[in-house]
């Protein structure tokens, strides 16, 4: 990143998100929003300890000498994965339109093809994104996290058609 204390202030943010979070989870009495909130804390926690690494790295780079590069394109590829970093809280769904096959949450895959004497039908399942009133007070942290610190939250259920 162009500002030298873009991960400092990454690290910063997600860490009162965390802290919010956690406040929250002590009001909430809902068994499934308590799951949310543990996997909201548990994905922010591996994105600051990401960010911890990257800047121990550049503090690495800027005390030692780096001749080979290595570190250097150690941290590159750091901070790419923190570029991409998300967080799934519900339903994860891969979709192999070559095989025609899906998979739900890493388990096994499963056809969608199915053919009888009607002909063929290829039927994928698809992610229905939580309502607010699903997520009750955790969507206004959620829709925060998001903007300001720029970390992809997926909280999608998967449905049948």
């Amino acid at each position: 990143m162009s500002n030298d204390w873009y991960y400092v202030h990454q690290l910063a943010a997600l860490a009162g998100f965390r802290l919010i979070v956690l406040a929250n989870r002590i009001g909430c009495n809902d068994e499934f929003l308590l799951e949310l909130h543990d996997g909201l804390i548990e994905g922010l926690a591996c994105a600051i300890a990401r960010l911890r690494s990257i800047t121990a790295m550049e503090r690495q780079l800027a005390n030692e000498p780096d001749e080979e590069g290595l570190a250097a394109f150690h941290l590159h590829g750091e901070e790419e994965c923190f570029a991409r970093f998300r967080i799934n809280l519900l339903d994860d769904l891969e979709i192999d339109f070559g095989t025609n096959e899906y998979r739900l949450n890493g388990g096994e895959w499963h056809y969608a093809l199915s053919a009888d004497c009607d002909g063929i039908e290829i039927s994928y399942p698809s992610l229905v994104d939580l309502t607010d009133d699903e997520l009750g007070t955790l969507a206004p942290i959620i829709r925060s996290i998001r903007s300001e610190a720029g970390i992809g939250i997926s909280i999608a259920r998967v449905v049948y058609d």
